[in-house]
């Protein structure tokens, strides 16, 4: 179920207070974009700020391995759920995989898929930039 404050194919809204930091193209940037995610988690449970970083991480990481351009991260939480969108310059559409167990590398997606409830690429106009975005439900406080 996406919340009502996106829209269903994943865009945001016109006046939501998404907060956001660009990241260069340097490796530290992986850590830099998690902690900047986590900072803004406020009190979501464990595991779900857990799954929320390693997700982040892994499109940081591919904003560095494949765009190889800055990228810039965004987080926004409603009551119901939390949306993170990582934004880079690179031209190239991404793709799902699933890599054999002994690959090095090509999880980062899958990850995604695997532990979002939504999730989906959204190209810039004119085609020189995208962004990645997934959004993970907060439990309900009445459960």
């Amino acid at each position: 179920m996406t919340p009502q404050s996106w829209e269903s194919d994943g865009g945001r809204k016109a006046g939501l207070s998404m907060e956001t930091r660009r990241f260069p193209n340097s490796p530290g940037s992986v850590t830099s974009a998690r902690r900047f995610v986590r900072d803004h988690l406020g009190d979501a449970p464990r595991d779900v700020a857990d799954a929320v970083t390693v997700m982040t991480s892994e499109l940081a990481t591919n904003s560095i391995r494949h765009a190889e351009t800055e990228f810039e991260v965004g987080i926004d939480r409603t009551p119901a759920a939390i949306r993170v969108e990582v934004t880079d310059g690179g031209d190239g559409e991404p793709v799902v995989r699933e890599p054999e167990p002994a690959a090095p590398s090509g999880r980062g997606l899958y990850i995604v898929e695997q532990l979002s409830d939504d999730w989906g690429i959204q190209p810039a106009r004119g085609g020189d930039a995208k962004t990645v975005w997934f959004t993970v439900t907060l439990p309900s406080s009445n459960s």
